[in-house]
């Protein structure tokens, strides 16, 4: 014991004091912004690695919802706060951040105010940043990246200096001596590790006890201990290549859910576009259905007209009421499945099925635009392929069908062996799937090495003593390594069981196998996909040109029989199925549109040249562009 022991009393008190505090001075939003900052600096850097870009990234939503803003600005029913956001739910007991979650200020509704009094019409271009901002499948993928980059932090812990540190105050009586003895242990220690990716471990620590008995002398007595060890693996567990594994295999993950994500974001906007335009094919047909309608109607007038001034018989009148009856049914049937179509496209949105929205007419207009050359030009040139007329074939003359051809296609029409090869050097899935593969083999390696002898070299020092209540009358302990305790020596374990794994080391092998038939099953499904998606752009082009023509045919048939049956030249069914082939030719074009457009847009998803940015807007591909370089 030394005179100055009340000194390194003192001194126990300042650290435990320091340690205390220390102990309590990160709160958990602390720790969640940590988390944060360490992910978002993973995902920027894996951004640049995957996509050769980093754009901004945040899976927090902001509060002010479109969502939440078309519930209350239209005073909609809802089940309870959670519908409105998590900001709104009331905070439990020991709820750990008061002021959590928050919004970001930055992050508004993508079409500003809602005012239900009248229905709100969304271009396609408000609805693709709709759904970038309220879909619930596009938001739960953004997670999956950023829970893939924790994981990856938390590998990446396993290699950096890991410190640790402990502090205990222990009181203890010894009752079963003449005399009671009793008295106070004080201990503090810090370490500090780190795990190499040779394979070694090292890791040292240092503990300082201070002893006080309370009892008899009360004596006291300072301990100080220090202890340095490492290993390193020889033979199994030995190696970066090894040791590094689960790093590396966390690292790629992370690309992964990138490249997911990135497909997400385009197979989204397509989604979004087909069902946005499936609506207006919906509403156009509303439209032409309500025409139909109503000229039937003028029909069946006309007809009791007829009958009444006894030029048709009362059979006509009840064709003419008959197909009446069917326009309204039919006019009824298209209603109810436009309404369907737009409440489950409210559903992509991520927006209420209640919600008083309306679809942009004018983007329907803009591809009528594309067929407007279609009905414009010559009849001769017009007419489709293999098709034949009076005037420039005998009625006896041989004919010849002309299949349909990528002649005058357009853009996108490309030849099947150039869009083959764009989606197989731009697929992301399919750069994930040949990754898997590297995986599988790398997995082989690691499974062989697990099959080894385990040989590991280990070492350690020690210098200095703790104290306890048992030694409190000890002389106070000094670091002296000059008299510490060191050895060295090698572990062997000899591998004469390894079932499991041998096991696990063929298993290796199917898993790549596995692998290798799920990157060969991807590529012919990407051929497969390009190569319907050509075919569907060619069957919608011509089909496009066959119903521009029969909606002309069809308004010159009505307009004739109309004639006829003011001069009494026709019966009633004529012009019913005049009408008839009216409706269903304008039906049919206005699908072949949606057909065409629809399918440019998939054949781009397919090849994966369609850009999206996290704002949900999309750069088409300009196939010029990758001619001229």
């Amino acid at each position: 014991m030394t005179k100055g022991l009340h000194k390194w009393q003192l001194f126990g008190l300042v650290l435990c004091l320091a340690a205390w505090l220390g102990a309590g001075c990160n709160k958990p939003a602390d720790y969640r912004r940590e988390a944060d900052q360490a992910a978002a600096k993973i995902i920027e850097q894996k951004q640049v690695e995957a996509l050769g870009r980093s754009e901004a990234f945040s899976i927090e939503r902001p509060a002010e919802t479109l969502r939440r803003q078309i519930l209350l600005a239209s005073g909609l029913p809802y089940s309870g706060k959670a519908s409105l956001g998590t900001d709104q739910l009331g905070l439990i007991d020991h709820w750990p951040e008061k002021d959590y979650p928050i919004s970001r200020p930055d992050a508004q509704p993508a079409v500003g105010p809602w005012n239900d009094e009248q229905p709100r019409r969304l271009t396609l271009i408000e609805a693709l940043q709709v759904a970038a901002r309220n879909n619930r499948d596009y938001q739960s993928q953004k997670e999956e990246i950023f829970r893939e980059a924790l994981d990856l932090d938390l590998e990446r812990d396993d290699f950096r200096d890991t410190f640790a540190g402990s502090l205990e105050s222990i009181y203890s009586a010894d009752l079963s001596g003449d005399h009671t003895e009793s008295g106070i242990e004080n201990s503090i220690g810090a370490g500090v590790g780190r795990q190499l990716r040779s394979g070694a471990s090292l890791s040292a620590r240092i503990a300082l006890d201070l002893v006080n008995l309370l009892t008899l002398d009360r004596a006291s007595s300072f301990g100080i201990f220090a202890d340095a060890t490492v290993s390193i693996p020889l033979l199994r567990g030995s190696g970066k290549h090894i040791v590094s594994e689960p790093l590396r295999q966390a690292e790629r993950n992370v690309i992964y859910a990138i490249h997911s994500f990135e497909r997400f974001k385009r197979s989204l906007a397509v989604r979004v576009a087909r069902e946005y335009l499936s609506v207006l094919r919906l509403q156009d047909r509303v439209k032409n259905d309500e025409d139909y309608y109503r000229r039937l109607l003028k029909s069946t007038r006309r007809a009791h007209r007829m009958a009444d001034a006894a030029r048709f018989r009362a059979i006509q009148v009840d064709q003419a009421r008959q197909d009446e009856l069917r326009a309204r049914n039919r006019w009824i049937r298209t209603q109810q499945s436009y309404a369907r179509g737009l409440d489950s496209f409210k559903i992509t949105l991520g927006l209420p099925t209640d919600a008083n929205i309306e679809l942009d007419e004018a983007e329907l207009e803009r591809l009528a635009e594309a067929a407007k050359e279609v009905m414009d030009i010559e009849s001769s040139k017009a007419a489709p392929a293999g098709s034949q007329t009076q005037s420039t074939a005998a009625a006896d003359a041989p004919i010849e069908l002309v299949p349909a051809s990528r002649e005058d296609g357009g853009p996108f029409e490309l030849e099947p062996s150039e869009a083959v090869r764009l989606a197989l050097e731009y697929r992301l899935d399919l750069r994930t799937a040949l990754g898997r593969v590297y995986d599988a083999q790398r997995g082989v390696v690691v499974a062989a090495d697990n099959l080894r002898a385990e040989l590991t070299l280990a070492g350690r020092a020690q210098a200095g003593s703790r104290r306890s209540i048992s030694s409190a009358d000890s002389p106070n302990a000094q670091l002296r390594p000059e008299k510490g305790f060191y050895s060295v020596g090698l572990f062997l374990d000899l591998p004469l069981e390894r079932t499991a794994e041998r096991n696990a080391y063929r298993d290796s092998f199917i898993s790549l196998e596995r692998a290798v038939r799920s990157v060969q099953e991807l590529e012919d499904q990407i051929k497969l996909g390009v190569r319907n998606d050509l075919r569907n752009l060619l069957e919608a082009r011509e089909s496009t040109k066959i119903q521009a023509l029969s909606v002309r045919v069809a308004q010159r048939r009505v307009a004739s029989t109309d004639l006829l049956l003011k001069a009494g030249d026709v019966e009633m069914r004529d012009v019913l199925e005049a009408q008839e082939a009216l409706v269903s030719a304008q039906n049919d074009l206005t699908s072949a549109l949606v057909d065409y457009r629809v399918a440019e847009l998939e054949l781009q998803l397919d090849m994966d040249v369609l850009e999206v940015s996290e704002k949900g807007l999309w750069r088409e591909y300009e196939p010029e562009d990758d001619k001229s370089e």
